[in-house]
């Protein structure tokens, strides 16, 4: 019986794709960290059955009506603003993505992100490095206190509420804004479930994990930073697109608020002449929510899971359709 053809859009460890081959007739793009080319995406796309695409890959209408013989396409990461989710369905191809598997791992790196900014971790080492340490004194690299604090978290899904628990450790307290109201980390957490206007106003701390939709594109605008407190700190580990970048660097400058943690932009990658980087009161990290090595292996492994139970005529594992949550 001939196997089903798959096209991954980056090359993947040996040891993790060799196992599936048994079941799939499986083709990789040959680099790691260079993206298929459009060209060759299409192409391959139209002689596959499936694909398992990164965030870098744009799977829109053009390639989902010119493929004839795809079937599925699964997403290596837990949003999937990069599909076209509702062309997908209507052609009848199925669409996955890995969700779950990453939820603590990205909830730690939001953490600590949130950490890093508001205890400036980086520009203290930094400051090692550049031999700028001759003396001691009362407020050299002050940063400001996490334990006790108000954080605000605006996405309580299920990686809102991974940082909602470790949130609780440092006896914060918990706001968060949330299209529907979840009973659950409530009671679980204490967490208070308010408006997003006033959210910016209260909050120590207005961390972003709200999937990107038509609502959420630059919901963080200049009206949104002008709300905050002028002494607090804005953590983006959700999309950059939630965020008008523009308005973010005024209200850093213009000290309107006190500093930003950002794990992700709206075009990637960026360069070191981002405006952003310019500011010593700004960390920047390369999209790294879920970047560890255990953790991404698991979310190839539920990529290729996927593929083999949709050729295998098994239920999906965690199918996304457009009214998925995508959190």
């Amino acid at each position: 019986m001939t196997k089903p053809k798959v096209f991954i859009t980056r090359r993947l460890p040996d040891e993790v794709v060799n196992p599936y081959r048994e079941h799939l007739d499986i083709e990789m793009w040959p680099r790691e960290e260079e993206p298929v080319g459009r060209q060759v995406f299409i192409e391959r796309a139209q002689s596959s059955h499936g694909l398992m695409t990164m965030l870098t890959e744009d799977v829109d209408e053009q390639i989902l009506s010119q493929s004839n013989n795809l079937s599925i396409v699964a997403n290596m990461a837990v949003g999937y603003d990069n599909v076209d989710v509702k062309t997908a369905e209507r052609l009848n191809i199925a669409v996955t993505n890995t969700p779950d598997v990453l939820t603590e791992t990205t909830a730690d790196l939001t953490f600590g992100l949130l950490m890093a900014t508001a205890r400036k971790m980086i520009e203290a080492s930094q400051y090692i490095k550049d031999n700028k340490w001759e003396n001691w004194s009362p407020l050299m690299l002050a940063g400001t206190d996490i334990h006790g604090k108000t954080i605000g978290i605006v996405g309580m899904g299920r990686i809102g509420e991974a940082v909602a628990k470790r949130a609780k450790g440092f006896g914060m307290n918990v706001l968060y804004y949330n299209r529907s109201r979840k009973p659950e980390a409530e009671e679980t957490f204490g967490a208070s479930y308010t408006d997003f206007e006033v959210l910016l106003e209260q909050a120590d701390y207005v961390v972003c994990l709200t999937p990107l939709t038509d609502e959420t594109k630059h919901m963080f605008n200049k009206d949104a930073f002008h709300r905050m407190k002028k002494d607090a700190f804005f953590i983006n580990a959700s999309r950059g697109a939630t965020v008008d970048e523009e308005a973010l660097y005024e209200a850093i400058i213009n000290k309107k608020i006190a500093g930003a943690g950002l794990d992700v932009f709206e075009q990637e990658p960026i360069s070191s002449e981002h405006p952003l980087l310019s500011c010593p009161e700004v960390v920047c990290l390369p999209h790294i929510g879920s970047s560890t090595k255990q953790t991404r292996y698991k979310m190839m492994r539920l990529s290729l899971d996927n593929l083999v139970h949709h050729f295998q005529g098994k239920p999906l594992i965690t199918p996304v359709t457009s009214s998925t949550d995508n959190s």
